[in-house]
C-alpha cells in the first residue's frame, strides 16, 4: 500500500489512503496473518479468475475453511467458530486430561509441564500497554 504506482492509482481513483500509523502498511497482524495464510493454502490461484463468479467461490471457499476447520495458535489451536460458540472452553478441558494422562502414562518423554491449554480470555488488535511501557514512551 506504500508503493508510488498504488498510491497514484488510488488517488487517481479518489480514493483517500487511511494507514493506522503514518506512513506504516503492516500493523494490522490479524489481517497479516489472514494475508499470509490465503497465500499459502495449497489452492491459493497462480493466476487470474476465470470470473468474478470464480473469484467469489474461491473466496468463500477460503473463509469457510479459515473459520471452520483452520485451527489458529492464537486461540490455541481452536477454530475461530469454536471460539465464537464457546465450544472451545470443553475442547481445552479434554486437551489438559489428555496431556496429563499421557504425562503420567509415559513421564520419562516430557521434560517439565503440560502444554498450556487454558483459553485465552481476551484477543485483541492493539492490547494497551502496560503501564511501565507508558511511562517510558
Amino acid at each position: 500500500m506504500k508503493s508510488s504506482t498504488l498510491a497514484a492509482t488510488l488517488e487517481a481513483l479518489g480514493v483517500k489512503q487511511s494507514l493506522s500509523r503514518p506512513r506504516v502498511s503492516n500493523d494490522n497482524p490479524f489481517s497479516e496473518s489472514l494475508f499470509g495464510t490465503v497465500k499459502t493454502r495449497p489452492n491459493y490461484p497462480t493466476g487470474a479468475f476465470a470470473s468474478l463468479a470464480a473469484a467469489r467461490l474461491w473466496v468463500e471457499q477460503f473463509v469457510r475453511w479459515y473459520n471452520t476447520e483452520h485451527r489458529h495458535s492464537g486461540i490455541r489451536f481452536v477454530t475461530p467458530a469454536q471460539r465464537h460458540c464457546v465450544e472451545d472452553v470443553a475442547i481445552l478441558k479434554k486437551r489438559t486430561k489428555v496431556y496429563k494422562r499421557a504425562r503420567k502414562r509415559r513421564p520419562e518423554r516430557w521434560t517439565g509441564d503440560v502444554r498450556n491449554w487454558s483459553r485465552i480470555e481476551e484477543v485483541r488488535l492493539n492490547p494497551a500497554a502496560r503501564p511501565c511501557e507508558v511511562a517510558l514512551a
